[in-house]
C-alpha cells in the first residue's frame, strides 16, 4: 500500500502557511527609527521635513520595498491620479495606438490609465463610465460609437472631471476634443484617383453617428461635385469586416461597378479585401484601392495599399495633454491634427471597357 501521508502533510503545511504581508508604514517607521507621522510627511512630500529625516525614511522604504496605499491616499487627498479611457473598440489597432500614446504622457506626469472597451455599444460605454466614476477617476478620455446617444451625452455633460473627446463632436458637453482633419486626406486621395482617370469612386464607410465617417462622406461628395462626369457612391455601416465584405460584394457585382474603392477604416478593409479575393478582382488592374488609417504589415502586401494616414500616437499624446491642462483651470480646447495621403501601386488607371 502506498503511503500518501507525507503528501497530505505537505499540502496541509502549504495551506497553513500565512500569506506574505507587504511592509506598512509602521515597519518603515520602526526601521527608520521615527514616528509614523514622520513617514507620512515624507511620503506626502511635506515641506516640514529635515533632509536627514527624509534620507532615513527613504532608505527604510527602499530596504523594505514599501509601497504607499493608493486607495488610502485617494481617500485622504480626493485624487486617484487615474485617468479613464473608454474606447469604442480597443480591438481597433488605431485606438490601441492612441491609448499607448496617451499612457506615455500620463505616466510621465504621475498618472495611471484605466482602459475599458465598450464594444461599440453606447449602453455599455455608459456602464463603463459609471464604473470608472466609482473608482474615482480624475479625468476621462473617450471615443464613443454614437455621438447622438442621449443617456451617454447627459452623463458626460454632468461629469465633474476633465474630459477629452477623441475625434468626436458632442455639442452638449464642454469637453476638450482632439480632432483629425479627415477632409484633407480624403480630398487628396479622391483627386489623385480622378487624375488617373477614375470617374466612379465608392467609399465603404463607417457609421454616420460619428464624425470621421460624416466628414469623409461629405468630402467625397463635395470633391466629386467639383468635377464633371464623376460619380461618387457611399455605403454607410458598421466599422467591421462584415460590412466591408457585404458592401464591396454588392458594389462590385452591380451593373455600374466603381473603378476605385476607399475603405473607411482598417477594420472595414479586411472585408473589402476578402470580397475582392472571392470575386477574383485584381488590384489595381480591376479596381484601385485606398484605405483610411495605416494597417500593420500592409507594406508587405502586393501591392502595398495607398493610405489616408494620421499619427495615432500624436492623437493619444494630445488627448492626454488636453485632459491634464484642464486640471490647471484651462477651458476644454479643440485641437485639429492633420491627415495625409500616401499613394502606392494599389492605385492605377481604370480598366478600359
Amino acid at each position: 500500500m502506498n503511503d500518501h501521508s507525507g503528501n497530505r502533510r505537505g499540502a496541509n503545511e502549504r495551506r497553513s502557511t500565512p500569506p506574505l504581508r507587504r511592509a506598512g508604514m509602521r515597519e518603515v517607521a520602526e526601521r527608520a527609527g521615527v514616528a509614523i507621522s514622520s513617514v507620512s510627511r515624507v511620503i506626502s512630500d511635506h515641506p516640514d521635513v529635515s533632509d536627514k529625516m527624509r534620507e532615513r525614511v527613504l532608505a527604510a522604504i527602499e530596504e523594505l520595498g514599501f509601497q504607499p496605499d493608493a486607495l488610502a491616499q485617494s481617500l485622504r487627498t480626493g485624487e486617484s491620479f487615474t485617468i479613464g479611457f473608454v474606447a469604442a473598440d480597443i480591438g481597433n489597432p488605431l485606438l490601441a495606438q492612441i491609448a499607448m500614446g496617451a499612457e506615455r504622457v500620463l505616466r510621465q506626469r504621475g498618472y495611471s490609465m484605466l482602459v475599458a472597451n465598450s464594444f461599440n455599444e453606447p449602453g455599455l460605454a455608459l456602464e463603463q463610465l459609471r464604473s470608472m466614476e466609482q473608482r474615482r477617476i480624475d479625468g476621462l478620455l473617450i471615443s464613443v460609437s454614437d455621438e447622438t446617444d442621449e443617456a451617454l451625452n447627459k452623463a458626460l455633460e454632468s461629469a465633474h472631471y476633465p474630459i477629452t473627446l477623441i475625434d468626436r463632436e458632442i455639442a452638449a458637453t464642454s469637453a476638450a476634443a482632439v480632432l483629425s482633419d479627415h477632409a484633407t486626406g480624403i480630398r487628396a486621395a479622391v483627386e489623385h484617383l480622378i487624375s488617373l482617370g477614375h470617374q466612379s469612386i465608392a467609399l465603404v464607410n463607417g457609421s454616420s453617428q460619428v464624425r470621421p465617417s460624416r466628414e469623409r462622406a461629405e468630402t467625397l461628395a463635395k470633391v466629386a461635385g467639383e468635377h464633371p462626369n464623376i460619380t461618387s457612391t457611399i455605403r454607410m455601416g458598421d466599422f467591421s469586416a462584415e460590412h466591408g465584405y457585404g458592401a464591396t460584394k454588392e458594389l462590385m457585382t452591380g451593373a455600374d461597378a466603381p473603378t476605385a474603392l476607399i475603405a473607411g477604416s482598417n477594420q472595414i478593409l479586411v472585408g473589402v479585401l476578402r470580397a475582392l479575393r472571392e470575386l477574383s478582382l485584381s488590384i489595381p488592374a480591376d479596381v484601385s484601392l485606398v484605405t483610411c488609417d495605416d494597417v500593420a504589415l500592409s507594406e508587405f502586401l502586393t501591392p502595398a495599399i495607398s493610405t489616408i494616414s494620421r499619427d495615432p500616437a500624436l492623437i493619444g499624446r494630445t488627448a492626454a495633454e488636453l485632459v491634464l491642462a484642464q486640471f490647471s483651470g484651462e477651458a476644454g480646447a479643440e485641437t485639429h491634427l492633420p491627415t495625409g495621403f500616401r499613394t502606392t501601386d494599389s492605385c492605377g488607371p481604370p480598366r478600359q471597357k
